[in-house]
């Protein structure tokens, strides 16, 4: 356990932020499982209104620390690549 008073703020804030990371790229998770169903079940319509969606939330993970921003960059590429084949 910390002694010293920043180091025991410190574990609060870190928590803060492992919190708040893990339900936003849970969320992306979940849009990201929409949008491959819909290009699973070759649904052009909804996949290409779906993508927006998944591309917006990546970019804002990507900003934020809760996600590099080459892997928001891959996923999209490799996600906009999948719909574009429909």
């Amino acid at each position: 356990m910390a002694n010293h008073k920043s180091a025991k703020k410190r574990i609060k804030t870190n928590e803060t932020k492992r919190q708040s990371n893990k339900w936003k790229v849970s969320r992306v998770r979940t849009e990201i499982k929409k949008l491959r169903q819909f290009i699973a079940d070759e649904n052009k319509e909804n996949a290409l209104k779906q993508f927006p969606v998944v591309q917006a939330l990546l970019a804002k993970l990507a900003k934020s620390s809760a996600l590099r921003k080459d892997t928001a960059g891959r996923k999209t590429s490799r996600l906009a690549a999948q719909v574009s084949k429909l």
